[in-house]
């Protein structure tokens, strides 16, 4: 009898163990929205279209990329979607609001890259760099009056009354190809700004934005790409910025060049930039982005 009693309880300790187990890996951890406009902070902007979200997923996890975005600067946004989608992983929603022609004939799509990420935003270029790196695998017009906020809808507040309950509604696990019709990948808005190659001649790149309020160039090129050069730390580096010639110096850091001299190094985003030690690059030698890079093979 207490052979008996001793093996059902042992029948019992396994099948709790099992529970367990099966119920961890069927947690789900909450959806993810990467939320970022340039509507700044002094208003309730931001707050309202978050209130959006929350109404439709009330459990959904919202991270606040940046609502600073250079006003009406679609390039910045691209950046800053580039930058910002290789540290969240596929599934996440990146509603971004930067949106110049809103009331327009401007679309307002909803795209999945390669990399499984889901983008609700304008159809007017902020896609242009995370293709060029990730692909798009396709791409919808939202038209869908069920994935909008309904009869109210204002003609100057897309943000509000289109992206956020878009966005809400793909991060809830909504089927995202009901939000409107397909577009073809082909016919989406991209901006002017040609992908780092490299050919026999060298590097052929572009500088895309100056780094906040320091004036250092962000250029478009993974770091990976630039050592294929063939150039090591310490060396002075021979390139043209928009038809300016120049030698630089590759170096780790600020402080491995003296006070107002200029360096090439690797940003913290794993790019290639140029900056003056304690000084503006954009203003020394008088940069505005976006321009032409060029960068020849180590001899």
């Amino acid at each position: 009898m207490i052979a008996i009693r001793r093996s059902v309880l042992s029948r019992l300790v396994v099948l709790l163990v099992l529970g367990l187990a099966a119920g961890q890996a069927a947690q789900k951890y909450p959806a993810t929205i990467v939320f970022m406009t340039d509507f700044g902070v002094v208003d309730d902007s931001v707050a309202l279209c978050k209130g959006v979200m929350y109404e439709i997923d009330p459990e959904v996890r919202i991270v606040d990329l940046t609502h600073q975005v250079t006003p009406f600067s679609i390039l910045d946004g691209a950046r800053f979607l580039y930058g910002a989608t290789p540290y969240f992983p596929a599934g996440t929603v990146f509603v971004v609001v930067i949106d110049p022609g809103v009331g327009s004939t401007r679309k307002a799509i909803i795209a999945k890259s390669g990399r499984g990420q889901y983008f609700v935003l304008p159809d007017n270029g902020l896609l242009t760099l995370v293709e060029q790196r990730d692909g798009i695998e396709a791409a919808r017009e939202i038209t869908n009056p069920e994935w909008m906020i309904g009869s109210k809808m204002s003609s100057t507040f897309h943000g509000r009354d289109i992206f956020s309950p878009a966005g809400a509604h793909v991060a809830r696990g909504d089927d995202w190809t009901k939000v409107g019709p397909e577009i073809a990948v082909r016919d989406l808005v991209r901006l002017q700004l040609k992908a780092a190659t490299i050919d026999d001649r060298g590097l052929h790149a572009t500088v895309i934005a100056t780094d906040g309020p320091f004036g250092n160039l962000v250029t478009n090129v993974d770091a990976e790409e630039f050592l294929k050069l063939g150039y090591q730390r310490g060396q002075e580096v021979p390139l043209a910025v928009e038809g300016k010639e120049m030698k630089i110096k590759f170096v780790k850091t600020f402080s491995d060049v003296p006070l107002g001299q200029p360096l090439l190094y690797v940003d913290s985003r794993g790019h290639i930039a140029l900056a003056v030690n304690q000084g503006s690059f954009a203003a020394v030698y008088g940069v505005k982005p976006p321009a032409a890079l060029e960068i020849p093979k180590a001899k």
